[in-house]
């Protein structure tokens, strides 16, 4: 498999406070892969700097061997990353087909997601696609969020604590879809609290500690380590 996503060395932070000091993993084509940590270990902010939407101060992003480092977000996202960010951030005031289309336009990408596509995956959003965003449920917002990423056609899909405060239900559903884009082919770097529900779905996992990459390896190798989870994935 081609490698799709290569972060070597990464720093960065906001302002003075430095929060990311060396994160370097690689995602190859077709891959699922996990981003774990404890809370304020640096998951967030990598994110966002690999989705240019803060700068590095040193490092370097590749995407399909192409240097993005420090290229704004909507270069970022016609290079092939779509973000589902913590929170969903749907756009309260326009309808779901509307949330769904304005992300389409602004990469003008053609590929396997456009709105049927979407609302076969998510039948929930076609049922309330002229409900306005701020009218939906959480779990209904994280699809909208899922589906509005999508409809970018992106080479890598990225998911910031992707079932964070949803009902069981909906993140059974949530999981689902996962599952669903991975038999697709479709790459993806998760953020979740739930390590089980990651072990199931992903190949490889990449563990932060204070800003650093301080261990990547397969499912297989970090069921076999449970120190691990103590160490750097207990509360």
């Amino acid at each position: 498999m081609s490698v799709l996503l290569q972060v070597d060395n990464l720093q960065a932070g906001y302002g003075e406070a430095q929060v990311l000091f060396d994160v370097s993993l690689t995602i190859l084509a077709g891959e699922v892969v996990t981003l774990m940590g404890r809370n304020g270990m640096g998951k967030t902010t990598t994110i966002k700097s690999l989705m240019g939407m803060i700068a590095s101060k040193a490092g370097k992003v590749a995407i399909e061997g192409r240097d993005m480092t420090g290229q704004p977000s909507y270069q970022v996202a016609k290079a092939g990353l779509g973000l589902v960010p913590e929170g969903r951030q749907v756009f309260p005031t326009l309808s779901v087909e509307e949330n769904l289309v304005a992300t389409s336009a602004l990469t003008r990408k053609t590929g396997a997601w456009d709105l049927a596509a979407v609302y076969e995956l998510f039948p929930r959003l076609q049922e309330r696609r002229r409900n306005l965003g701020s009218q939906l449920s959480g779990g209904e917002q994280q699809m909208l969020a899922i589906g509005r990423a999508l409809m970018t056609n992106p080479k890598l899909l990225i998911l910031d604590e992707a079932t964070e405060g949803l009902a069981p239900l909906v993140r059974a559903e949530i999981w689902a879809c996962l599952e669903t884009l991975k038999s697709r082919d479709q790459s993806i770097l998760i953020v979740d609290k739930n390590v089980s529900a990651l072990e199931k779905l992903a190949e490889r996992h990449v563990i932060l500690e204070k800003g650093r990459t301080v261990w990547t390896g397969s499912t297989a190798d970090l069921k076999a380590a449970p120190e691990l989870r103590e160490r750097y994935l207990g509360a």
